[in-house]
């Protein structure tokens, strides 16, 4: 950190987020952006190390422009607070309240099991589980922001340790794709929608049972029903398989389906404006196909990773209860005519009622939670520049 007599802002709070990879990046800079406009505070970012998709990272702080320090720097300077948004080992190095976010929608994903450990009891849920927030038995976030009050019983069964940081503030993500879908017909026009045709998004997590791993053929079934009719196909992929394989390598792989017609979503914060302007989705495990329930328009999955998900999350009842679609896929006739049946617009409220308990409502309760934990008053409440100088408003200076 810079000597303050080398500063413009002398900032009274000093704020570390921690970046593992690009996805957990981008939902970083929700919170980040309650604070950005504060000249009392001053964040910094920096890149925790081991992390298995970091490849990106710094190259998307670079675009965006925050300052970045070492690693190593950042675990021998003390902070009034920091944020991250994975459960990695090395945050217990940090000296500073931890406020952790979630990662994705809820909390889904069982931890991996390792080769060669066999494991006393049933597999944990990656974010709520013991091991991701115990070092030696010291609880290492001081705060755990969730998304649904029902993760609050979730995370006192899994670790009763935790139990008393856990604040629900609600999802961003899902806050922004609501407020995107109110202005669904300019992002449909962006991605060049004609009022007469219809869009299919296809949404795909990483890794094999993915359905770009395990299911590409769907995806390639649905591209070719498009071309014989008046429907487009739009494919978002998360960020880590751009990590895993490169930007360049995934576009060469896909070439020939956006030849055909295929719009390649972004993977920037943007891809909400994508999802917004669907008619209908067909998803794997990943967040994307839980956040296209509160769209309220027809959602098949497919169940390729269905062993890796606790049963008991929302994603866990998205794959018993919504449309499967296996073999080739759905048609597209079954997709978009006639819209979804009574008992599927029932499910898909339902699962949309387990994304966030509070609606349009995260900036409020994380701005409260960030506050309270920097001991500062909220300048929404309180100018946080002071009283206007001498000489304006008119005055004769």
């Amino acid at each position: 950190m810079e000597p303050d007599r080398w500063t413009t802002w002398r900032a009274q709070r000093r704020v570390l987020a921690i970046a593992h990879t690009v996805a957990d990046t981008q939902r970083l800079m929700d919170p980040v952006k309650l604070l950005a406009s504060d000249p009392r505070v001053q964040v910094v970012f920096t890149i925790a190390p081991h992390s298995v998709f970091g490849a990106g990272v710094r190259t998307w702080l670079e675009e965006v422009g925050p300052a970045v320090v070492p690693w190593e720097q950042a675990v021998r300077t003390r902070f009034d607070a920091a944020l991250a948004a994975s459960p990695s080992r090395d945050l217990d190095m940090v000296h500073a309240p931890l406020v952790l976010f979630a990662h994705g929608v809820g909390f889904n994903k069982l931890i991996p099991a390792r080769p060669g450990r066999h494991s006393a009891g049933p597999r944990q849920t990656y974010g709520l589980a013991r091991e991701n927030l115990l070092r030696e038995g010291r609880l290492i976030p001081a705060r755990v922001a969730l998304a649904h009050q029902d993760e609050e019983a979730r995370l006192a069964s899994e670790c009763p340790e935790a139990a008393g940081a856990a604040r629900v503030v609600g999802d961003a993500v899902a806050d922004r794709l609501l407020s995107a879908a109110e202005h669904r017909d300019l992002h449909r026009a962006a991605l060049g929608i004609g009022r007469d045709q219809r869009l299919v998004v296809a949404a795909s997590t990483w890794g094999p049972a993915s359905l770009l791993g395990a299911d590409r053929r769907i995806l390639a079934h649905l591209v070719a029903q498009a071309r014989e009719g008046t429907c487009r196909v739009a494919l978002l992929a998360h960020p880590n398989v751009r990590a895993a394989h490169g930007a360049w390598q995934v576009e060469e792989w896909l070439r020939p389906l956006t030849r055909a017609g295929l719009i390649l979503g972004p993977a920037s914060p943007e891809w909400v404006n994508v999802l917004a302007a669907a008619d209908a989705v067909v998803g794997d495990h990943g967040s994307t196909t839980l956040y296209a329930t509160l769209l309220g328009r027809p959602v098949f999955v497919t169940r390729s990773g269905a062993a890796d998900i606790d049963p008991a999350s929302p994603m866990g009842e998205a794959l018993r209860s919504l449309p499967v679609a296996s073999g080739q896929g759905p048609s597209l006739g079954l997709l978009l005519e006639g819209g979804p049946s009574e008992a599927e617009q029932r499910t898909v409220a339902r699962l949309a009622a387990r994304v966030t308990s509070h609606p349009l409502g995260f900036a409020d309760r994380a701005r409260d939670l960030l506050y309270e934990l920097l001991h500062l008053p909220d300048p929404i409440a309180q100018d946080a520049f002071g009283p206007p100088a001498a000489g304006l408003h008119g005055e004769r200076s």
